[in-house]
């Protein structure tokens, strides 16, 4: 998968060769190719933005610099504009974007970005989240790591991907290493006995729990038209979760 970035902060995408995606780099499983939309501003004084027409607090980011550095590049593939007004990245989402041979991302700064320039490129906005951040380059990065993790050999099995929580329905249970006793806290006994089955159950409760204290809208979502054991049942009727 080859992922442009147009950015103005280059040097924030250090990350970007460490940790998995490092790796995948290394493998030629992830090309990342960084533009500097700077390098590409046809003003004297190397600005990429200017005061939005009609007044306002702040300064858009032009679209000369930013579909100079586009063209010039030959960036192609599914175009993407990290924007607080886009579409919310999902699991789902970062799925379906894993599977272009070619993304480019545009990360804005300041007040927004010139509307022709992402009409120009095409761009689909997409948010992480409903707040705001100062710059594009962080919830980028996130939409990388999150839609990689999809791609054959970035992680170490395709089960973990898949396997993560949120991918599951439910959020993570509880996890422990070794040393079973420290500081006065124990590793749950029944981690210890070597009953898979008896695991798993635990598991599947603990699961439940946070879930339903953290995330009830993802809870509603799983137990919905679900089949389940009835050990899991039981487990549901204990908690108090309604099921089918």
């Amino acid at each position: 998968m080859k992922i442009n970035i147009l950015t103005i902060f280059p040097q924030m995408f250090q990350p970007l060769q460490e940790s998995m995606i490092g790796r995948a780099r290394e493998k030629g499983i992830l090309e990342i190719n960084v533009v500097d939309i700077r390098d590409h501003t046809e003003d004297k004084h190397n600005r990429v933005d200017d005061a939005p027409f009609g007044g306002g607090a702040g300064m858009v980011m032009q679209y000369q610099p930013i579909i100079t550095a586009f063209r010039e590049n030959d960036m192609g593939g599914r175009v993407i504009y990290m924007s607080p007004r886009g579409k919310k990245l999902t699991g789902e989402l970062a799925r379906e974007i894993s599977c272009e041979p070619e993304i480019t991302i545009l990360c804005g700064h300041y007040e927004g970005v010139d509307q022709r320039a992402l009409d120009e490129m095409e761009a689909e906005e997409i948010s992480i989240g409903d707040y705001v951040v100062t710059g594009g380059e962080l919830p980028a990065m996130i939409l990388i790591d999150a839609s990689a993790r999809f791609i054959d050999g970035v992680l170490s099995s395709r089960e973990s991907a898949l396997d993560e929580s949120v991918y599951s329905g439910l959020l993570e249970y509880p996890q422990y290493t070794r040393p079973r006793s420290i500081d006065g806290r124990e590793v749950p006994e029944i981690l210890l006995g070597g009953d898979h089955g008896a695991v798993d159950l635990w598991r599947f409760r603990e699961a439940l729990k946070i879930t339903r204290d953290n995330r009830p809208d993802m809870l509603e979502k799983f137990v919905k038209d679900r089949n389940f054991s009835k050990k899991e049942k039981a487990v549901l009727d204990e908690l108090g979760i309604r099921h089918q």
